[in-house]
Formats: structure tokens, C-alpha cells, sequence
């Protein structure tokens, strides 16, 4: 099991990210963040997905879906932004987020490896 850190540097990893963050989504903070950039502020970005995540949960409750979210996906003209629902016992309302330079970037790998960090991340 890898703790929030190890996780993050492995997203890190992953061809053509920017940063990343572990967000709780109930609050809104970033429980930790990398790649952070002037340009790209990262605990405005965890706050901001937060809305995204909290308005798509309820829609699914308002129209009756008893479905699980995987992940959310929002496509810039220069960026793909991945939010990652995570499922563990002690996960509840944590999601993983990780923005990623489009040119540089493997969409289908990317979320193929953010499942596979989301089943080694213990928080």
C-alpha cells in the first residue's frame, strides 16, 4: 500500500502530467498536491473540481442512478483534467486529480494508471 505522497509522485509519473492533488471532496482541501506552477495554482484547481464532483454526485442522486462515478473527465483546448472518485473503506469522498498536457499525453494510459494508484493509495 502506498501512502498520499509515494501516490502522488507516481501520478507524477504518468507521461504528460502537470499536477496532481489528493482532494476531499466534502471540504474542498487539498489533503496534498504536486507540480504546482505560477501559472497553475493547484489548491484552486482541488477546490474548484470539488463543485464538479459535488454537482455530479447529486444529479446521479436527483435522477435515481445507483451507479458509481470512475472518474470525470474535462477536456481543454491544451489539457486533459482527470478526477478520479476513489473507492477504499477510508476513501470515501477523496478523489485524485491529475491535470495533463494534451500533446504530451496518453488519455486511455493516463486513467488506466490512476486506477492502478487509486488500488494502492491507503489514507
Amino acid at each position: 500500500m502506498a501512502n498520499t505522497e509515494t501516490s502522488l509522485k507516481e501520478t507524477m509519473a504518468i507521461e504528460g502530467a502537470v499536477g496532481a492533488a489528493l482532494v476531499d471532496y466534502t471540504s474542498g482541501m487539498a489533503l496534498g498536491t504536486i507540480g504546482s506552477t505560477k501559472e497553475f495554482d493547484l489548491t484552486v484547481a482541488a477546490a474548484g473540481n470539488t463543485d464538479v464532483v459535488r454537482a455530479k454526485v447529486r444529479t446521479m442522486e436527483m435522477l435515481g442512478l445507483k451507479d458509481e462515478i470512475e472518474d470525470i473527465l474535462i477536456t481543454l483546448g491544451g489539457q486533459y483534467h482527470l478526477l478520479r472518485l476513489l473507492k477504499g473503506r477510508n476513501s470515501t469522498g477523496l478523489f485524485l486529480y491529475l491535470a495533463l498536457d494534451k500533446d504530451r499525453s496518453n488519455l486511455a494510459m493516463a486513467r488506466h494508471q490512476l486506477k492502478r494508484i487509486e488500488a494502492e493509495l491507503e489514507v
